[in-house]
């Protein structure tokens, strides 16, 4: 019998995942290793051990049905009407879970008129966005580097994946806001950002908007809660960075956000 993915943490009323008001049901497990990963109990697949603030141990993840998960996301619906919010599928990496579960999920949300976002960091193969591309509606697009190297330093992973899946959904004419990471003295500097918007020029990739996230090392205490070396040992770019970085987006004719 095949196992169901693993549900870590489901957020109702959130802001930050899309537009308006949402419930983000965040899927357990991801391919990558982001060194500044402030959720690094979404990291392993499956249900895991992890002290809670009181020092006693939890069970993080559970399995639910899909009927379990569309009850939970069809209660808020008057409030995703209301502000033209909706679900966002995030993780760890829900494109790298089982997609036949995703897939109907995204599904049933369609059928009630709930608008559906995926959060995806892009390390997944291409037949998964091709199979939720007809139920998505806005991809939370998380590119870390356009540089390969710069992307296994930090991640663990090439991103040859990433800059493929991201051309794909451009041509397919989805939906793309485009996330990016600020890390002082890694990549908050104007060079990079000069350096991405070539890239995107040249590959002729379409997005909506660009969200700027500054570093935040708000899930510290997580990784010992976890028994983990914590790798959250970035510094967050100045206010005057973030704005200076804002500026070359905007001048490039970007629509730009700060955080999300």
């Amino acid at each position: 019998m095949k196992k169901n993915p693993t549900i870590f943490n489901i957020q109702k009323f959130s802001t930050h995942d899309g537009p308006g008001i949402r419930t983000t049901i965040f899927f357990k497990g991801c391919p990558i290793r982001c060194e500044w990963c402030h959720n690094p109990e979404s990291q392993v697949f499956g249900p895991e051990i992890m002290l809670n603030k009181y020092g006693k141990e939890e069970v993080i993840g559970k399995d639910y049905s899909i009927r379990e998960l569309v009850k939970k996301i069809q209660a808020d619906q008057i409030f995703y009407d209301q502000s033209g919010g909706g679900v966002t599928f995030s993780g760890g990496e829900v494109m790298a879970q089982d997609m036949d579960y995703v897939v109907e999920l995204a599904k049933e949300c369609q059928r009630m008129g709930i608008s559906v976002a995926i959060d995806t960091c892009g390390v997944a193969p291409q037949k998964n966005y091709e199979r939720i591309l007809p139920y998505a509606d806005l991809f939370l697009y998380d590119l870390k580097f356009i540089n390969s190297q710069l992307h296994h330093l930090y991640t663990g992973a090439g991103n040859d994946m990433v800059l493929s899946n991201l051309r794909y959904l451009s041509d397919q004419k989805a939906v793309i806001d485009l996330r990016l990471i600020l890390l002082d003295e890694v990549n908050a500097d104007e060079q990079t950002a000069r350096n991405i918007v070539g890239w995107l020029y040249e590959q002729g990739i379409h997005v909506s908007e660009i969200s700027l996230l500054p570093y935040h090392d708000f899930g510290r205490d997580k990784y010992k809660r976890l028994n983990r070396e914590c790798t959250q040992n970035f510094i967050k770019p100045s206010d005057e960075q973030v704005a200076h970085i804002q500026k070359v987006y905007e001048t490039a004719g970007y629509q730009v956000t700060i955080g999300g």
